[in-house]
């Protein structure tokens, strides 16, 4: 039965000596330090994980809030697009308005012309500036245009030509 005990005894022996940490050990340190290292790594990896966690939750706090200023900022501007848009329709129909004031005015003109004779409207257009004539001609009608266009100087004639054949 010794020498059955003794081959247990040199494995237990070599397996002591080959463990890990075994020549860190002291010489009468047995289960004591082996028990302190495991303790002291699962400590550091306590707090590793803790400080792990404080950070997630500090960029999850700085995340909600950088997400709740983005929504102010964005009820901000769809106020913005809202106030624009409204604005936006007040001036189209403030254009309109106006456009229908001046096709008001520009019909009166023309037949306040159609009523004198052609040489008279003709004295009268050869003095306006030529844009507003070639307006004023665009408007009136195909009988009033045959009398006074002999009579209007043949440049303005001649644009009024131009811009009609194409187009614009």
């Amino acid at each position: 039965m010794r020498w059955t005990l003794l081959p247990l005894a040199l494995i237990a022996a070599a397996l002591y000596l080959l463990a890990p940490g075994a020549s860190n050990r002291p010489a009468g340190a047995a289960e004591g330090g082996a028990r302190r290292a495991p303790t002291r790594q699962v400590a550091d990896d306590a707090a590793s994980l803790e400080l792990k966690r404080q950070q997630l939750a500090d960029r999850g706090a700085a995340l909600n809030a950088k997400e709740e200023a983005l929504k102010r900022i964005s009820a901000s501007l769809d106020a913005k697009v809202s106030e624009l848009n409204a604005a936006k329709k007040a001036i189209e129909g403030s254009l309109a308005t106006k456009k229908k004031q001046d096709d008001e005015r520009y019909k009166k003109m023309i037949k306040i012309y159609k009523g004198l004779k052609a040489e008279q409207a003709a004295t009268l257009l050869n003095k306006l500036d030529d844009k507003l004539v070639i307006e004023m001609l665009n408007q009136m009608d195909q009988k009033t245009a045959v009398k006074l266009i002999p009579l209007i100087t043949q440049p303005r004639v001649l644009e009024w030509t131009r811009l009609n054949l194409n187009g614009k």
